[in-house]
């Protein structure tokens, strides 16, 4: 796995964390109501919970939209990269891979309820949730109760995504 950034690691004044996120542009202005999540649900939340997913590097929060839209789309439709702070690190919680029942939830594939229900369980436990990335595994993503979570983030900046167009031919299976 990739290391997670020093400042989870218990420093008694930690510095910012930064995560990331690939929003369509018409939506980036509100990415911070998890609207999305809201009304699908997620891999670790269920629908009707707003859950902002982010990365912890762009490069991964990237590769976490081009699987769900295509390397087309982000060619073809203009979205925004994201940098969210993380003010209070040390209110992140690193989920504990030995704690989850089945180890296919951490792999692509479709998504269970139980599986929904034991990130629900958690993130009411632990507003801000780090987990692997199952799209790219050795990285990991932040989850962002965004309720729940009030006043332990904000956005930095936006910033116009363009997609190394070498990308864009990739046929999707």
């Amino acid at each position: 796995m990739t290391p997670l950034p020093p400042t989870l690691h218990g420093s008694a004044t930690p510095p910012p964390l930064h995560v990331w996120r690939l929003d369509a542009k018409k939506y980036s202005s509100t990415w911070a109501t998890a609207e999305g999540a809201f009304q699908v649900g997620g891999r670790w939340s269920p629908i009707g919970r707003r859950i902002a997913y982010t990365s912890m590097d762009p490069s991964t929060a990237i590769l976490e939209v081009a699987v769900h839209k295509g390397f087309k789309t982000l060619d073809l439709v203009p979205h925004q990269l994201i940098r969210i702070e993380i003010t209070d690190p040390s209110k992140v919680h690193v989920l504990d891979v030995s704690t989850v029942a089945n180890p296919n939830w951490l792999r692509s594939g479709s998504v269970s309820p139980n599986q929904q229900a034991f990130g629900a369980d958690l993130l009411e436990k632990h507003p801000l949730l780090v987990v692997p990335s199952v799209v790219s595994t050795n990285s990991w993503n932040l989850l962002i109760d965004v309720d729940r979570a009030a006043g332990l983030f904000r956005e930095v900046s936006q910033e116009a995504f363009a997609l190394d167009t070498r990308l864009a031919g990739i046929k999707s299976s």
